[in-house]
């Protein structure tokens, strides 16, 4: 049985230049972070959450095998770093790397542009 193209994207690593679909630099980023639920974890960890728990409860309603896919595509890439839980034996914090924090402008403008440009949209969720 052949595995369809998303999986196995799942299971490489997507910023190694012999793994690109495509050189063009907007095709790549959208590859490692062009998805909302990817943004909407992002977004989330930059107002300050840092547990699997506080993030599978974002308003968005993300569902648990898509956030542990998330995280999982996230830390592999080198957007977030998990370290060991100091309040929960056996769980993970998540935190951003520098590689992570970069693209704070980004979601700033992608929030903006929102407000300008979608009516009926308000910011929700702090980024700090």
């Amino acid at each position: 049985m052949r595995k369809s193209p998303a999986s196995s994207k799942a299971r490489r690593k997507l910023d190694q230049p012999e793994t690109l679909r495509s050189p063009c630099p907007v095709a790549a980023t959208l590859d490692l972070i062009g998805d909302k639920w990817t943004l909407l974890i992002l977004r989330d960890l930059f107002a300050g959450k840092s547990r699997y728990r506080d993030l599978v409860s974002s308003p968005e309603g993300i569902a648990t095998n898509i956030l542990a896919a998330r995280l999982e595509q996230l830390v592999s890439s080198g957007m977030i770093a998990a370290r060991p839980s100091p309040e929960r034996a056996g769980s993970s914090e998540y935190h951003l790397t520098e590689r992570g924090r970069s693209l704070f402008p980004v979601l700033v403008a992608m929030r903006d542009w929102g407000l300008a440009n979608v009516p009926g949209t308000e910011v929700r969720v702090q980024v700090v």
